[in-house]
């Protein structure tokens, strides 16, 4: 079995095992605490508000849920079908829509666009998760899903982050909860620092417009009774309008 292979079976296995309570899976911060924060950073950016704007990555659908009530049409896509299923069951009101993608298969992405057209996107915490050789394509991906309007934000854990994890994991209890899924599933974080993100969005043939730091916040708390957050990365990026057209 490949390498993208097992980490597609992984991804299965987790959100297949994953409960459907609210705030049960690691990252799945209110969106008052992540989603809320992070638009602004977006919005200034945005060429147009009214395209369809895709969570990509959007596992139980708590951040799409959000969005669906700030944009018109929203769409979640994620790897996992297991996710989308859990995604569809937590949002009986259809809110937003639903479907599997895998958005660093070139077909898929441009399948996606040829239906929704340009699209404004939001990526939290998946880039570092995908297998080696796939982050160039899911960055050419996030290209073809953005066209020539489109913006994407794109939110990453630092490459200190990956130390925060790795010290909860060998807490003499062993990781919690929460995040011993996480390692058992082989889902443990790669470094992907902000040059090397960067560096994948403009091979595909995008600009960074904007970016900074600010902590990405997991459901998981610290012994001060505090949300653990993590350092992470943020960047906006998208085709360069000509002068005049933004």
């Amino acid at each position: 079995m490949s390498v993208s292979s097992r980490y597609r079976r992984a991804w299965e296995g987790f959100w297949g095992e994953a409960p459907e309570e609210r705030g049960a899976v690691f990252w799945d911060a209110e969106p008052e605490i992540t989603a809320a924060r992070h638009l602004p950073l977006l919005e200034p950016h945005l060429l147009a508000s009214d395209l369809p704007f895709v969570d990509l990555g959007c596992g139980n659908g708590t951040q799409t849920r959000f969005l669906a009530g700030r944009f018109p049409t929203v769409v979640g896509v994620d790897l996992a079908a297991a996710a989308v299923d859990l995604a569809r069951r937590s949002d009986p009101g259809g809110l937003a829509s639903y479907r599997r993608l895998d958005a660093a298969d070139p077909s898929e992405a441009a399948g996606l666009h040829a239906e929704f057209g340009d699209a404004n996107l939001y990526l939290r915490g998946v880039l570092h998760q995908c297998v080696a050789d796939d982050r160039q394509p899911l960055a050419d991906g996030i290209a073809t899903l953005l066209g020539s309007r489109g913006r994407a934000l794109v939110v990453e854990p630092a490459p200190a982050a990956k130390a925060v994890l790795m010290g909860l994991a060998r807490e003499p209890a062993g990781p919690s909860a929460k995040l011993a899924p996480v390692f058992r599933h082989g889902l443990t974080p790669a470094e992907a620092g902000e040059d090397e993100v960067a560096g994948h969005l403009r091979a595909a043939g995008l600009t960074v417009l904007d970016g900074g730091e600010l902590p990405l916040v997991t459901t998981e708390h610290g012994v001060d009774g505090r949300p653990l957050e993590l350092p992470a990365l943020w960047l906006v990026a998208g085709v360069s309008a000509p002068p005049g057209d933004a």
